[in-house]
């Protein structure tokens, strides 16, 4: 799934009424009248400005410009982290997060996923962020930390610096699992 979409889709959710209208108002020089009266939500206002193109993944201007309007200084900021974390040029192939290697970590690893998240070089503010997100589901956690780890790295996330990370940590069943 695009990253960018989801970003807008969650923007889109947490727009109130007040602020779609004021976003359609601050739309009127680029998009017709009639077209703007159709949108109903964030979403369908979105998709009509992704195909004008007057917003994409590496094109976030326009956006981050109507979002200040409207004083969402939250979602100005969500998509600044989007743009900083290399989301924009995220590559397609790198490792699919429902690959084996990440499902015998998150099996196996539990409480110590930290010790292992900083061993592959996270830092400890997009932990915090990651237990704060997902604050009763170690599962999920983990999952998320890796899938940090793997936009991070993108091409060079390496299943076997996985292993490698694993074995520093003292978790060589874990590693011996993923290895097979």
């Amino acid at each position: 799934m695009d990253p960018f979409l989801t970003l807008l889709h969650s923007f889109s959710s947490s727009l109130s009424d007040s602020e779609l209208s004021s976003l359609k108002f601050l739309c009127r020089g680029k998009i017709g009248k009639r077209k703007l009266e159709s949108v109903q939500s964030g979403g369908e206002l979105f998709s009509i400005l992704l195909e004008q193109q007057l917003i994409a993944s590496d094109k976030v201007s326009f956006l981050e410009v109507l979002l200040e309007n409207i004083k969402r200084e939250d979602l100005v900021s969500q998509l600044k982290q989007f743009v900083e974390e290399g989301e924009v040029n995220a590559p397609d192939d790198q490792p699919d997060v429902h690959e084996k290697p990440i499902e015998v970590i998150c099996e196996n690893v539990g409480r110590d996923w930290k010790m292992l998240m900083r061993k592959l070089g996270i830092s400890e503010v997009k932990m915090d962020r990651i237990v704060a997100a997902n604050p009763f589901n170690l599962q999920e956690q983990v999952v998320q930390s890796l899938r940090e780890w793997q936009k991070w790295k993108g091409k060079d996330a390496k299943v076997t610096d996985l292993i490698k990370a694993l074995r520093g940590c003292n978790m060589n069943l874990v590693a011996d699992r993923v290895e097979q």
